[in-house]
């Protein structure tokens, strides 16, 4: 690990153990190198637990309403963006993402540095909780730790964590409506401002086309769209792309991956899973002599059976002949001139066994492998242009070796996998993974969407799109993939009446197959 600052107390080494890997994945994203990306955690790191340990002395100071503050978390991730703009004003720009440096001199990047009522809202509604529902909050939807492990960590009641989950989404919502009641950017946002709370607050409920029309041209009211809705899975992809700004959602689609590789290899989440079941180490250890003991007399039962189905009084010789009358020679190789090899077939072979009846002269003797000829080279010549042999196994005229199917489709490229990972009424989350069978430099892929779906925003990849037809492109970081790897990204995008999957996948001009 890096030279990180120490830990004035136990709180900040429980911070540092919990929160690095969290930074540093952000970090990077931010950077054009793993180096980059090491120094950029560390001094986002150390900015961070400043800002914690100021809170912390402000919180206590204070007799009134509590400062509003950012969770341990995003307030880490913030650190590094507010620590990457100040490597773009010293000069040291050229270690940070491209993309990255061309949004810190936007407008997006101004609105989390101006006035609060223009800040984005999921931001403004996080910071206006209570800190440990603000925690419970960005664990559970953007950290995608699961419940019982989010319970442990905030010191909560397993068995009711679910339920105070509900409540702290519907008070998230809550300080997101205010906050676009109270502030709302003009006079027609205005005036939808009351049917968007009203139209959010049920998944059945359907989006009037009017309303439809003015969330697609008007920003401000589509990002509280997204943040009026606890249903739906529309929230974490809210909560990320509001409170951490550029990269938000390719960080909320690493966390997801790193939830599921964890999931699958049996560990809910790092560091604090278990701390509390290690009393049962006894326990564990006479489980495991048990089923030791138990798995030993198993295997004994099954070797005393297998002893006593064993045929006795016989030869070895005939306990090994088969009992049915199938020819059991190997097929004959495709007949093609060898001179080179000699050695004849197994059916050429004199017969172990001359006193041995016509009928067994074919059964191979007990424990012996027939032997096989080896079939050589493949033949230089174009099918078909050889002499063809005389041979007993193939009837006259017929071709054994026929050419291929002119009309034949060449094997597929790749295979691709299309998940839709969250849908909401006007627009939905997906991701793309793509098996590819041989080595790439670079790559684009494309496909069609059927409904005239839209792409809003793209991580992992460059997008460009042309009516129906997408073209996601490789970037610096992901452009190589050996054969036989994955290359993935992830979109948002837009939808009105129908969202059916997309198809026509190709992979640098060649078809992908489904999986």
């Amino acid at each position: 690990m890096p030279d990180l600052p120490s830990p004035q107390d136990a709180a900040e080494a429980a911070l540092l153990d919990e929160c690095w890997d969290t930074v540093l994945s952000y970090a990077d994203l931010c950077t054009a190198g793993s180096e980059a990306a090491v120094r950029l955690a560390t001094e986002a790191f150390a900015h961070g637990m400043r800002e914690v340990r100021a809170a912390d002395a402000a919180e206590a100071r204070s007799t009134a309403r509590r400062p509003s503050r950012l969770p341990r978390i995003p307030l880490l991730l913030t650190a590094v963006r507010t620590t990457a703009t100040a490597w773009e004003d010293d000069g040291r720009g050229h270690e940070l993402d491209s993309e990255l440096r061309l949004w810190l001199g936007s407008d997006r990047a101004a609105r989390y540095a101006g006035p609060p009522p223009r800040r984005p809202l999921a931001l403004r509604g996080l910071k206006d909780m209570q800190a440990p529902d603000a925690e419970l909050l960005w664990l559970a939807d953007v950290e995608a730790l699961p419940l019982p492990v989010v319970a442990r960590r905030l010191g909560l009641d397993p068995a009711t964590a679910s339920d105070e989950l509900a409540q702290v989404r519907e008070l998230f919502r809550d300080r997101c409506r205010r906050g676009h009641l109270d502030a709302p950017p003009d006079a027609r946002c205005r005036g939808y401002a009351r049917l968007l709370d009203a139209v959010t607050r049920s998944p059945a409920a359907d989006t009037p086309e009017d309303l439809s029309r003015h969330l697609a041209t008007c920003p401000d009211c589509a990002e509280a769209a997204a943040c009026l809705r606890p249903h739906g899975g529309g929230l974490p992809a809210a909560l990320a792309a509001g409170v951490i700004g550029w990269g938000g959602l390719a960080y909320l689609e690493r966390r997801r991956r790193a939830a599921e590789v964890r999931l699958g290899a049996g560990r809910p989440a790092p560091a604090d899973e278990d701390r509390a079941d290690e009393p049962r180490d006894g326990g564990h250890k006479a489980r495991v002599v048990r089923g030791s003991l138990l798995a030993t007399a198993v295997l004994v039962s099954l070797l005393a059976l297998t002893v006593s189905l064993m045929p006795f009084g016989g030869t070895t010789e005939d306990s090994a002949t088969p009992t049915d009358t199938v020819d059991r020679r190997p097929p004959a190789a495709p007949d093609r001139a060898q001179p080179t090899d000699p050695q004849p077939t197994a059916d050429a072979q004199p017969s172990p066994n001359a006193s041995r009846p016509p009928a067994d002269s074919t059964t191979p003797a007990a424990g012996k492998t027939p032997e096989r000829k080896d079939p050589g080279p493949p033949d230089p010549e174009p099918q078909g242009t050889a002499t063809p042999t005389a041979s007993t196994e193939d009837p006259p005229g017929r071709d054994r070796n026929p050419a291929p199917d002119p009309g034949t489709t060449a094997p597929a490229t790749c295979r691709v996998r299309y998940d839709l990972v969250n849908q909401w009424p006007d627009g939905f989350q997906a991701t793309v993974t793509v098996t590819t069978r041989g080595a790439l430099d670079s790559w684009h892929v494309a496909w069609t969407f059927p409904d005239g779906q839209r792409i809003g925003q793209m991580w992992d990849a460059d997008h460009s799109q042309s009516g129906p037809r997408v073209t996601a492109s490789a970037t610096a970081y992901n452009s190589s993939v050996p054969a036989g790897g994955r290359l993935a990204f992830g979109f948002l995008a837009s939808w009105r009446g129908k969202n059916s999957p997309p198809d026509d996948f190709t992979l640098n001009g060649g078809t992908c197959e489904r999986a």
